[in-house]
């Protein structure tokens, strides 16, 4: 049962975007409703990746309450990778 612990899935986000002078995307909080805000303290990495839920995007290695956490970028829509 140990490996179902650690299942994950894909979960598309509302995210909070400031669109950078160079065109770059910054995501500034993730918002899975009303009472549930998460702000993005730092992005540490961008890169295209696959990732382990399904799809190929532009992965935010983001930080927030001092834990990396990713979210990522596909076809224009945000998910992060949560837990079952």
């Amino acid at each position: 049962m140990a490996g179902s612990m650690n299942k994950r899935e894909k979960r598309y986000v509302a995210v909070e975007v400031r669109f950078e002078e160079d065109g770059r995307l910054r995501p500034l909080a993730i918002l899975f409703g009303p009472e549930q805000i998460y702000k993005i303290d730092k992005i540490k990495d961008v890169s295209r990746r696959a990732a382990e839920v399904g799809g190929v995007g532009d992965r935010y290695l983001c930080v927030i309450d001092g834990q990396e956490s990713k979210l990522w970028f596909e076809k224009g829509r945000w998910f992060v990778e949560a837990k079952v």
